[in-house]
């Protein structure tokens, strides 16, 4: 009898141990499930960076969920998120679609040295903004979304991250991976006087684009949904009041960052090329941001190559959308005493 008994509860020990494993894989499975998934970097050699086993290896939640906010931005408050109320961008782009390198590259629109500039003047708005109010900018124009609040989880471990961004990445001042407080923005180049030829934009692009964002410049996605390369046009990109859709911007980027993989120092497009291309690649049909006339209640801080109106000047929204821009530079001076330079 006591051996049956004895035996019976080795039975019942087994399968309460049995019971516990399962408990603990499934937990196991929903947390893994909610985390968002580790970003894998785009294996260009020269512009690969340690950045991501080095947010992970602080154990800081908030600085790692910051991390995924700038490289897995549509699985953490994008469409891809499984929870309806974080979504937040309104596209499939990532952070990272902009702001290359992880946000360090040189005049990639790097993001390791932005907070130095913040609370910083704001044309658009014509106010001083802080570095919030500049990525919900972001997030409703570009992103095609709508605004984080301010004390968001989200918005306050990405303004965390990009603190911790800077520090890290000026640790090693001769690293020439990231950005130095010189290689802000975007680099400048000599715009063509000229209007875009569309055609030969359509004949570059067919060149040096279609092979990351194919001949119908929606991109190359990845089996989890997200894009390997971004879409250029269409309805998952940025909508017609991201910085972006403005000619000269757009050439600039592209001149000193694409294809993907170039540097600033080497460029492979010529400024024709890249003035060209971006103007055919923003002539494109995308998503419409409501209200633009309210932008820029200064009209005179309106950049020339903004796409719509109204303006503080006689050229057509045709001219400043494709230019020849040595015009309208030319009235601001003298009209105004004001030299535009974008």
């Amino acid at each position: 009898m006591q051996q049956q008994i004895k035996k019976l509860a080795q039975n019942l020990l087994v399968i309460l141990l049995a019971y516990v494993g399962v408990v603990v894989l499934v937990f196991i499975g929903l947390f893994n499930a909610a985390a968002p998934e580790k970003y894998v970097p785009i294996p260009v050699t020269e512009y690969q960076t340690d950045l991501q086993a080095a947010v992970y290896a602080t154990q800081d939640r908030s600085l790692q969920l910051g991390y995924e906010v700038l490289v897995n931005t549509s699985k953490v408050i994008g469409p891809l998120v499984a929870d309806a109320t974080k979504r937040t961008t309104g596209n499939n782009l990532e952070c990272i679609s902009c702001h290359l390198n992880e946000g360090t590259k040189a005049f990639g629109i790097p993001l390791n040295t932005v907070l130095d500039r913040f609370p910083q003047f704001r044309g658009r708005e014509n106010k001083i903004g802080t570095i919030e109010d500049r990525i919900n900018g972001c997030l409703t124009r570009s992103m095609n979304g709508k605004p984080l609040e301010v004390n968001a989880q989200e918005m306050k471990a990405l303004v965390a991250f990009l603190g911790w961004l800077n520090k890290e990445t000026t640790k090693d001042v001769g690293n020439e991976l990231y950005a130095t407080a010189m290689e802000k923005g975007l680099k400048p180049m000599e715009w063509p006087n000229r209007p875009a030829d569309l055609s030969h934009g359509a004949q570059v692009f067919e060149q040096q684009c279609v092979l990351c964002h194919q001949k119908n410049g929606q991109g190359i996605k990845e089996t989890g949904g997200q894009y390997l390369y971004p879409p250029l046009w269409g309805n998952d990109t940025y909508n017609n009041g991201a910085g972006m859709t403005r000619l000269l911007t757009a050439a600039s980027f592209i001149k000193y960052n694409m294809p993907f993989g170039v540097s600033h120092e080497n460029p492979t497009l010529t400024d024709n090329e890249a003035y060209d291309v971006a103007a055919y690649m923003n002539q494109q049909q995308r998503p419409e941001k409501a209200a633009l006339s309210a932008d820029f209640p200064d009209r005179l801080k309106k950049p020339m190559s903004t796409p719509y109106g109204p303006y503080s000047d006689p050229f057509s929204a045709e001219q400043h959308q494709l230019g020849p821009f040595g015009p309208i530079a030319d009235y601001y001076k003298k009209e105004f005493g004001i030299i535009k330079t974008k």
